[in-house]
């Protein structure tokens, strides 16, 4: 008898699939990619609201300014210079979508959420961050998220991370506990996707040795983060949260991409 092996694959929480209200989004850096993420959000958000879906709520946090260092690579104009990366970009948002969203002028940290205070927590986190060290901080405060049970509206589901070098990066799905998944037939369904913390932790610790001063003119920006490294990974990172939604499940959580041969490897569930 031959034994056909299932695809694993991940079915998205119920609660997010079909809601009564937005499903609300933290997006944890503005920068050369959380400035695109932010706008492929927008976009989703017009689209799911077009089919029927309530769509997204976000709340962007960053507590850097616009320099002329951000011109060019970052999706910030001059006059905008020494204004709150967060604010200039909410503010744009809302006026041209239409939404409501809101910035936060200050880091993600765990003082912040002092007391879990509900009304800044989410379903889905987005880290677009700098610093090998920001991710386990945030990672921290989403293993203590874990604890709380319950069901309410902004009860944290899922981290999507994305992080890069000059000319490659990554991009990783994880779930925030276990996610309840209906019997399949057809697939082997996988309740708990492990943060990248813990199943890329030892490659996050080799690259922490990575220059993370700031730029002082694009041309120094640029030798750091190539052009459109930012740009390709927030299409493609918004596309696995898309596909999410729009197909109910997905077979790769993430991928890893080099920018520099043009090649991509999918991250398969597991």
């Amino acid at each position: 008898m031959i034994n056909i092996q299932k695809p694993k694959v991940h079915f998205i929480d119920n609660q997010l699939l079909d809601p009564p209200n937005p499903v609300t989004v933290n997006l944890i850096g503005a920068g050369g990619t959380g400035s695109q993420v932010l706008i492929a959000l927008a976009r989703m958000n017009h689209a799911l609201t077009e089919l029927g879906h309530p769509g997204l709520w976000v709340r962007l946090w960053d507590n850097d300014v616009v320099t002329a260092a951000n011109f060019g690579r970052q999706l910030f104009a001059e006059s905008e210079s020494g204004l709150y990366k967060s604010t200039a970009l909410i503010n744009r948002t809302n006026r041209f979508f239409g939404t409501n969203w809101k910035a936060e002028t200050s880091n993600f940290e765990k003082d912040i959420l002092r007391g879990f205070d509900i009304n800044k927590q989410s379903s889905i986190y987005i880290s677009c961050v700098d610093s090998i060290q920001s991710r386990f901080n945030i990672a921290e405060i989403l293993n203590e998220l874990k604890e709380i049970g319950g069901y309410y509206r902004s009860k944290g589901r899922y981290w999507i991370d994305f992080g890069n070098s000059q000319q490659s990066g990554q991009v990783l799905l994880s779930t925030i506990g276990k996610i309840k998944q209906p019997d399949s037939e057809k697939f082997d369904t996988v309740e708990s996707l492990p943060f990248i913390t813990d199943e890329f932790g030892d490659l996050l610790k080799i690259s922490e040795s990575q220059d993370d001063t700031p730029s002082c003119s694009l041309a120094e920006a640029l030798e750091k983060q190539d052009l459109y490294i930012n740009s390709t990974l927030a299409q493609m990172g918004t596309s696995l949260l898309w596909s999410l939604f729009r197909n109910g499940f997905i077979e790769n959580k993430g991928f890893f991409l080099n920018l520099k041969t043009f090649q991509s490897q999918p991250i398969k569930v597991a």
